[in-house]
């Protein structure tokens, strides 16, 4: 979830504010969680373009990779290499 960085002020009618109070109390959580999952809900993210990424990640050829020893030593020579 992104940083919380803008402020919405919206006046609702009683009834309304209790029903969400009381939703609010018996889930331990605060009445703009609520707010922020009804919004979420109702209007949600587009995700085709993370399904189209994810499906990319997925189809993608496997590699072969050494074993930790041998990266570990890699790492080691490429770190030395380029304090020299």
């Amino acid at each position: 979830m992104s940083m919380l960085d803008r402020r919405l002020q919206v006046l609702i009618d009683e009834e309304r504010w209790q029903r969400l109070q009381s939703e609010a109390d018996q889930r331990r959580v605060s009445v703009s969680t609520l707010v922020r999952e009804a919004i979420d809900s109702h209007y949600p993210i587009d995700a085709s373009g993370r399904r189209a990424a994810l499906e990319r990640l997925l189809g993608a050829e496997l590699i072969d990779v050494p074993d930790a020893d041998e990266l570990v030593q890699e790492l080691d020579e490429l770190r030395a290499s380029r304090s020299e």
